[in-house]
């Protein structure tokens, strides 16, 4: 007896040897669970779920649904006070009418109207006016109160510079995804006071608006009047969840996201009028929930983990800014953010089993990220602005290197009822979902700190 146990001790003692100088044998990939992607998905683009509208009852359900999910997959709660949900309570004002842009110079007086000619984005007051300033390049100074015309072709870290710089009305002409949804966004009155446009008013202009504005002189007078309704109280629910990481490195933070809502109920198209949502978002918000589930059920990582799921994206990005003023954790220890949005089918301008990562070329984030195994290529859409139309860019904007992973290819199905199960393809989701895992739990684990690219910081 005494010789077996020596024996074992000898290889108790050689096992450890092994450890020490060959390291830790490597743990079995994680696989993406086909079981938990489809029922995941099932639930939240199922016509039960009407759509999980902004702000609406429905979306509160798929918070507590998500809440749920990160409970089972042992996720602690971020939400307040000690729960997943993060209720936010925002005060709006929007316009009463379409607000009117008014103009003369040059032999031109023109009264254009939301809706019409122009879209207003948004106000922060219901009168802005000022001197028309004609942009050449996006080097030349901003005049203070000046009202901006953007050239045409401009790309969106030019336009979110002109924002920044202190005019007071930015004119820009509509991007196709706009002129395509004309007459649905039409029906949306702006809001009116601070919101994530900052100080400024920015309108899109029609093709008709442009050529009108460029033929006005510099220096002619523009104004944009809208009469506010009484304000409106709004609430949306985010749920959150942390993973504290297991040793010094726990002070810092990676944050997953995805935005949980959608368009709700809305116009019938072929007699259908649930948007169900499935590719926006359900394909990102079940994305983040195999990440905790495969996290979750591991040795805790060295860094901290922060499962977002935001609400009222789609009204813009309500949530998510609620989330940069109560975050659980402090904004500055958020070392990266991945955004999760539209992955439930490939895009065919890139590669099979290939997704692309908006503002690719802002940081060295997805590069390193490639470089661990993420088969992560750049936006192939680059006049499509992607970079600033996730939840991902209220973080950007604040210092964060946030970007959103996608493989979202312009499919006909956008904000339509027919963004359903039925055009998911759930050998790319699983492949996707199962491709990212990896190079996260690396994320996670490492010393990495990525950093925005000189001159390419929002």
């Amino acid at each position: 007896m005494r010789a077996v146990n020596r024996f074992l001790k000898f290889l108790c003692m050689l096992a450890m040897f092994s450890c020490r100088v060959f390291g830790q044998p490597p743990l079995p990939a994680p696989q993406a669970c086909v079981r938990c992607i489809r029922s995941e998905m099932e639930f939240l683009a199922s016509d039960a779920m009407r759509g999980r509208g902004s702000g609406t009852h429905d979306e509160q359900v798929t918070a507590t649904y998500v809440g749920s999910e990160l409970l089972r997959y042992g996720i602690s709660p971020g939400g307040d006070n000690g729960t997943y949900i993060q209720t936010a309570t925002i005060v709006n004002r929007f316009a009463a009418e379409p607000p009117v842009v008014s103009f003369s110079g040059a032999g031109h007086q023109a009264r254009w109207t939301h809706g019409e000619q122009i879209i207003v984005l948004g106000m922060p007051s219901e009168t802005v006016s000022g001197p028309l300033q004609k942009l050449k390049s996006f080097s030349d100074p901003i005049q203070a109160g000046a009202v901006v015309l953007i050239p045409a072709g401009a790309n969106q870290e030019g336009l979110s510079g002109v924002l920044h710089a202190g005019a007071a009305m930015l004119l820009a002409p509509a991007p196709p995804q706009y002129e395509q949804r004309w007459a649905v966004i039409a029906k949306r009155m702006p809001r009116i006071g601070s919101s994530a446009m900052g100080s400024n008013s920015v309108v899109l202009l029609s093709r008709e608006a442009v050529a009108a504005i460029a033929e006005l002189p510099e220096g002619a007078p523009i104004t944009i009047t809208a009469q506010a309704a009484p304000e409106q109280v709004q609430q949306t629910w985010n749920a959150l969840g942390i993973l504290r990481g297991s040793d010094a490195s726990a002070d810092q933070v990676i944050l997953l996201s995805a935005h949980l809502d959608h368009l709700g109920i809305g116009q019938p198209v072929n007699g259908d009028d649930i948007y169900n949502g499935a590719d926006d978002d359900a394909s990102g918000t079940t994305a983040v929930l195999e990440l905790a589930r495969v996290l979750g059920s591991g040795p805790p990582p060295r860094r901290t983990v922060v499962f977002a799921l935001f609400g009222s994206e789609e009204k813009g990005g309500l949530g998510s800014n609620w989330f940069l003023d109560h975050a659980p954790i402090p904004l500055q220890s958020i070392v990266a953010n991945l955004e999760f949005e539209m992955i439930g089918r490939p895009d065919p301008a890139v590669k099979p089993g290939e997704l692309w990562l908006t503002g690719w070329e802002r940081s060295n984030l997805g590069p390193a990220l490639a470089e661990h195994g993420a088969r992560l290529v750049g936006d192939p859409h680059p006049k499509e602005n992607f970079f600033q139309r996730s939840d991902n860019i209220v973080l950007a904007r604040k210092g964060v290197v946030a970007q959103t992973v996608s493989s979202y290819g312009l499919h006909p199905q956008y904000h339509q009822p027919s963004d359903d199960l039925s055009h998911i393809d759930w050998v790319h989701m699983e492949q996707a979902i199962g491709s990212i895992f990896g190079p996260v739990e690396w994320l996670a684990n490492s010393d990495f700190k990525p950093e925005w690219l000189a001159g390419k910081k929002p």
